[in-house]
């Protein structure tokens, strides 16, 4: 299976050292979300997929969110922004991306979760395998998530804004053909994170002051948001 190349999230480094277990969502893998009759019984959904939620669990920890509980269900947070849900349905469990909409996905792997929603998007599971086979493309997902909602960007079609390069950044890749190359490399993400956030000033000369402050972060392979 394809896997995402490059993908990252704000703690890299694959440790949950800096996250803490939140006892609410422990409590939820061995009760249920109990918003039904089968809460804390073998027939909870929760139940059906428990250890495919813990294995997601752990990646969600591993990408430095923040672990709450929020509408009954594990809420993945980022400086207080909600990022992702993970739940469980009857027939899978998923990763609730709630602006998956902005997300580039570049596998396909996102789904509606009902015919009229417009910004929210699902990565659906059923087995620990496929968590583990995908867990770079999560990664991706997760950092491309937490750029949306940190840009601030918005959407009526709930569709990636192509922001257009500005001058001031096309004459700098004239002048760094290696930037150019750096900067193509980035994740979709990582790319109109840059550019929103160049474009914002009215001044040329504001503009050029951000694009050379990233220059460096940018030819790390760095995202604006990445600590």
């Amino acid at each position: 299976m394809e896997r995402a190349h490059g993908a990252s999230c704000p703690n890299p480094s694959g440790e949950a050292h800096d996250v803490k277990m939140n006892p609410k969502v422990d409590l939820y893998l061995q009760q249920g979300c109990m918003r039904c009759r089968f809460g804390g019984t073998p027939d909870c959904k929760v139940h059906r997929w428990q250890e495919v939620l813990k294995a997601l669990r752990v990646i969600l920890q591993n990408c430095g969110l923040q672990e709450d509980l929020k509408w009954s269900q594990p809420c993945y947070t980022h400086e207080g922004r909600n990022i992702v849900i993970l739940s469980a349905f009857k027939e899978y469990c998923a990763l609730n991306f709630l602006k998956g909409g902005w997300i580039d996905d570049r596998y396909g792997w996102l789904e509606k979760p009902g015919e009229h929603t417009r910004a929210g998007r699902q990565m659906r599971f059923r087995t620990v395998d496929e968590v583990v086979s995908r867990e770079a493309v999560i990664r991706e997902y997760v950092q491309q998530a937490i750029e949306v909602e940190m840009s601030g960007e918005r959407n009526a079609e709930a569709q990636p804004v192509q922001a257009p390069l500005p001058e001031e950044l096309v004459q700098k890749f004239s002048e760094m053909p290696e930037l150019k190359r750096a900067f193509e490399a980035l994740t979709p993400g990582r790319r109109r994170a840059y550019l929103l956030y160049f474009s914002a000033p009215k001044q040329s000369k504001t503009r050029s002051a951000r694009i050379e402050k990233c220059v460096p972060m940018i030819l790390e392979g760095r995202g604006l948001y990445d600590r």
